[in-house]
C-alpha cells in the first residue's frame, strides 16, 4: 500500500512526470514529499491503465491516479484503476468520489487518499459541486462550502480539490473552503490549476493559515519544460524550499 510522505506531516506536492526516469528524479528532488500524477485520460482502457500504473509503482513510491484537466469523463477509469492497484492517491469528481471510495473499500484499498473536485463560483463560501459527467452539462449546483465538505465526508472522500485556482484570483474562495474543511474535520485540501513558482507560496500560506491539517498543491504545466516534456527537478527543489520556509 502506497503512502503520501507529507513534509512535517503538513505538505506534499502533486506533480506530473514525463516518464519513470523523470518521476524518480523529481521525487528525489522533493526529498520524497511528492506524489507523482499519472492521468487516466491517456489510457484507452482500464486494463491499459492498470498495467502502466503498476509499472510506475514498482519504481515510484507515491503515485496519484489523475483525471486529466479535471475531465469528468475519466472518473470511472480513475476509480477502477485505483481499486486494482491501490496507489497513494486518486483524483475524483465530486459526484464520483463515493463510487471510488466503494470500489477501493471492496478491494482493500481504504488507505488510498480520495479527493472530490469542486470549482469556484466567484463567491467565497460557495462552491460548484456539479463537476460530474452529466451534472457539469446541466444546471450548476452551487452550495455552501459547509454542505459540500460534509457531503464529501459522507461519500468517503478525504480531501477537497479546488479546481481551477486561477492563480491568486481565487484565494478568498480557497481560504473559505479550507477553513470549512478544517472546521468539519477534513484533513486535506488540494488547490489545483494555475499554480506556479510565483504564486505557490501565497496559495500554500492561505491554506496553512486556514488551519487545515494537510495541504497538497498540484503544480503541473508551469514547471514542465516545453522542449523536453520533463518536469524540471530544479523547480521542484524550489517548491520544496518554499514549503520549508513556511512549515
Amino acid at each position: 500500500m502506497q503512502q503520501i510522505n507529507f513534509y512535517r506531516n503538513k505538505v506534499a506536492i502533486n506533480v506530473l512526470a514525463k516518464d519513470i526516469a523523470n518521476a524518480r528524479e523529481i521525487y528525489e528532488a522533493a526529498e520524497g514529499h511528492a506524489v507523482i500524477g499519472i492521468l487516466s485520460a491517456q489510457f484507452s482502457s482500464v486494463e491499459e491503465g492498470i498495467k502502466e500504473v503498476k509499472r510506475w509503482m514498482t519504481d515510484v513510491p507515491s503515485i496519484s491516479v489523475g483525471l486529466g484537466a479535471g475531465d469528468p469523463a475519466q472518473y470511472y477509469k480513475a476509480a477502477m484503476i485505483a481499486s486494482r492497484v491501490h496507489p497513494a492517491h486518486v483524483n475524483q469528481t465530486f459526484t464520483g468520489c463515493g463510487f471510488a471510495a466503494g470500489a477501493l473499500a471492496a478491494t482493500g484499498g481504504e488507505q488510498t487518499h480520495i479527493n472530490a473536485l469542486v470549482s469556484p463560483t466567484g463567491t467565497p463560501g460557495e462552491v460548484l459541486i456539479s463537476t460530474g459527467v452529466s451534472s457539469s452539462q446541466g444546471t450548476p449546483a452551487r452550495v455552501s462550502c459547509d454542505a459540500a465538505v460534509r457531503m464529501m465526508l459522507d461519500s468517503g472522500a478525504h480531501a477537497a480539490k479546488f479546481f481551477p485556482m486561477g492563480g491568486e484570483r481565487s484565494l478568498p474562495e480557497l481560504y473559505a473552503l479550507a477553513t470549512t474543511a478544517a472546521r468539519n474535520g477534513m484533513t486535506l485540501i488540494e488547490p489545483t490549476g494555475g499554480i506556479d513558482l510565483e504564486n505557490f507560496g501565497v496559495i500554500l500560506q492561505s491554506c496553512l493559515e486556514a488551519g487545515v491539517p494537510r495541504v497538497m498543491p498540484h503544480v503541473y504545466s508551469s514547471i514542465i519544460d516545453p522542449q523536453t516534456g520533463n518536469t524540471r527537478p530544479a523547480d521542484v527543489v524550489r517548491l520544496m524550499e518554499i514549503v520549508k520556509e513556511m512549515v
